[in-house]
């Protein structure tokens, strides 16, 4: 399988002089077509900065960040807003969705953001809709949702513009622990049922054992090793691994 993420030697400083601080050092790792990667860490490890590198919202100090073939530093800041919004999907931790557009509205908004009209796209944001349970909520706005409601509109808006990549961060942090499993299950099932590749930052090591391989980021480095390989790696060997990381 052909790599749509690859990082290799990036750097990534904040500050200047004395109060320079390495946030990101020689970090290197790919993420394959239909592939679900979680990178652990705890929070301050440089796990959101490495998000925002990927998407090109942000720039690294030093090093290549390729995204589907094409090196985000070639291109313009128009360029990069065009192949961020034909290829990448988010999900975070505080939903983002609008709080004046109903359900059906926040899940439409890529394809109105892409000139498509919502009203040709009705089926598809019904479909999305009706598939995670959301159908009887179209009409709702977010504040009358449940947290894990609130969290399935947002990956249903990720999906909405069948973007082949999905970008999530600490998606089940603000959830129950049922509504968290439930996003989970619906993540993998993304992968699995949609081919859509996950790449999934996260601090919570029930989450990380959905992902086909986890990769561990301590102060701003990924570790040679561990590397652990799933999909249902069990959670008493990522506590193995993050104790042996001191994290």
């Amino acid at each position: 399988m052909s790599a749509i993420v690859s990082l290799s030697g990036v750097y990534k400083f904040f500050g200047k002089g004395a109060n320079e601080l390495a946030i990101l050092r020689d970090v290197a790792f790919d993420v394959s077509e239909g592939e679900f990667v979680c990178i652990m860490g705890p929070s301050g490890s440089g796990k959101s900065t490495l998000l925002h590198l990927i998407s090109g919202l942000d720039e690294p100090s030093a090093g290549r960040v390729e995204l589907f073939g094409q090196d985000l530093e070639q291109l313009g800041t128009s360029e990069r807003t065009l192949l961020r919004r034909r290829s990448v999907g988010y999900v975070f931790q505080f939903f983002n969705l609008l709080p004046n557009l109903s359900v059906r509205e926040n899940v439409g908004l890529p394809l109105a953001i892409a000139g498509k009209r919502p009203e040709v796209e009705r089926g598809r944001i019904d479909g999305l809709l009706k598939r995670f349970g959301l159908a009887d909520r179209a009409k709702h706005l977010p504040h009358e949702l449940s947290g894990g409601q609130m969290q399935h509109t947002s990956i249903a808006r990720a999906l909405a513009g069948d973007q082949p990549l999905l970008l999530c961060d600490e998606p089940t942090g603000n959830l129950s622990q049922s509504a968290g499993l439930a996003v989970m299950r619906t993540l993998r099932s993304v992968c699995d049922d949609d081919g859509k590749s996950v790449l999934l930052v996260t601090h919570n090591p029930r989450d990380a054992g959905f992902a086909d391989r986890v990769l561990f980021l301590v102060d701003g480095e990924i570790q040679a090793e561990p590397v652990l390989r799933g999909p249902n790696i069990p959670v008493e060997k990522i506590h193995e691994a993050l104790a042996a990381l001191a994290i």
